[in-house]
């Protein structure tokens, strides 16, 4: 059986690989260290379909080592033990014969599986490669992040996609016996997300649907064959961020029906399920928040019952927290205060701290005044005296705009008492 159109256009050599330009462009730090031929254990983390697999493999042809595959869905310590025997065999540290070994999705390890690469990555018996879709810091144990280098790998550009076709027009043989007019991309790169391998998936589906070696790529054509070939729930991939999408937007739309029906989705898929909790608990400060504080300690209490129960049980939990969740009053007010408070530091750099909000742990500290100002709000009526809290060049910004439910509205007139005309609550 033939190969996918993904695999048979899978770059060889650097030159060759699109994006990420970042680290192996003319100037990345992956393109310096190739080049030196001495490469740290590293972690690749980005989206689905952004080049992690064919980016480790160039490295270890460019570094001429021997290169050992695992993956994390279907390799156990004893998979891991036998690579680790070959290359002990194979030379020593940091030589050319020091063999690379790549493990995909590397956060569906396990603690005592990550801990079986503890001593070879330390000893240099092997170089060590992890891909991962998931923040490394959550999935990754601290011994084994902190001796690898993490990379982060962005999803793919309209430009990068664009590339990556017109690659696939030139290099495949199949494609380029058609005569394929590229008439309306949009629903290629839209249904795509960014994910290099679907966009080619897509793609070819299109080309062998076609009638004759005429190819013209249109946006319908392109919508009605997607939706005649909807694949099956792919945790490890395709839809894997479609519908972690449509599952978080029904919670924040207050759609539980919708809620449960993604959610069953993904445990008929046998999607982790810290990777569910873990976005349930992102989702109940970012669309939540102080409408119902409540929400935070019920997902993060979902997250760690999940994260020790496992299927089939832990549906039940995650059918509860999303319910609960879609439920609750919503509010991004906090969100929207810290993005906001972000771009206010961005344009206005290190601005000096007020003298009288200064720390006077020393004599000389307080005879320069630092802290003398200052209010102790406790020593006030209602625990509270009006001062300035921010820097004299953004004094009276706003950056906290409570949301109009019934918590946050007393939130603001907690703060209109408290500060009068100051702030305009």
């Amino acid at each position: 059986m033939e190969a996918p159109l993904a695999e048979r256009i899978r770059p060889r050599k650097l030159e060759d690989y699109i994006s990420q330009t970042h680290l192996v462009g003319p100037n990345g730090s992956l393109t310096q260290q190739i080049s030196k031929g001495i490469i740290p254990s590293l972690i690749f983390w980005g989206p689905p379909g952004t080049g992690k697999t064919t980016l480790a493999e160039i490295i270890a042809q460019e570094s001429k080592r021997p290169f050992y595959v695992l993956s994390a869905i279907n390799s156990g310590v004893k998979d891991i033990r036998d690579v680790i025997e070959k290359a002990k065999q194979s030379g020593g540290l940091f030589t050319a014969k020091n063999p690379i070994l790549f493990i995909d999705e590397i956060h569906r390890f396990s603690k005592s599986q990550q801990d079986s690469l503890l001593a070879a990555v330390e000893k240099g018996w092997i170089t060590l490669i992890g891909a991962t879709t998931e923040n490394p810091s959550f999935e990754v144990i601290p011994a084994l992040l902190s001796r690898c280098q993490v990379y982060v790998l962005n999803a793919f550009t309209k430009d990068d996609l664009e590339a990556l076709l017109l690659r696939a027009m030139k290099a495949d043989t199949y494609l380029a016996s058609k005569n394929i007019q590229l008439k309306e991309t949009e629903a290629l790169m839209r249904l795509s997300g960014g994910d290099g391998r679907k966009l080619l998936n897509i793609f070819e589906l299109v080309i062998n649907a076609a009638a004759s070696d005429e190819v013209v790529i249109t946006n319908d054509r392109v919508l009605e064959l997607v939706q005649q070939n909807t694949v099956l729930y792919d945790k490890t991939g395709e839809q894997h961020y479609d519908i972690i999408s449509a599952f978080i937007k029904s919670i924040r739309g207050s759609d539980p029906n919708g809620a449960v029906y993604w959610l069953a989705r993904m445990i008929e898929g046998g999607e982790d399920v810290k990777f569910i909790a873990r976005r349930m608990l992102i989702l109940s400060s970012e669309d939540i928040g102080n409408a119902n504080p409540t929400a935070l300690v019920i997902a993060n209490n979902t997250f760690q019952a999940v994260t020790t129960i496992g299927y089939p049980e832990s549906r039940i939990i995650l059918s509860q927290c999303a319910v609960y969740l879609a439920t609750s009053p919503k509010s991004n007010a906090s969100y929207l205060a810290i993005g906001s408070a972000q771009q206010l530091v961005k344009q206005t750099g290190d601005l000096p701290v007020p003298i009288h909000l200064r720390n006077a742990p020393t004599k000389l500290m307080k005879e320069l005044g630092y802290g003398e100002d200052y209010k102790y709000s406790h020593d006030y009526a209602n625990n509270f005296a009006e001062q300035e809290f921010l820097p004299d060049a953004v004094k009276g910004t706003v950056l906290y705009n409570p949301g109009n439910n019934s918590r946050e509205n007393s939130t603001r007139e907690f703060l209109k008492n408290r500060w009068k005309d100051k702030y305009g609550y």
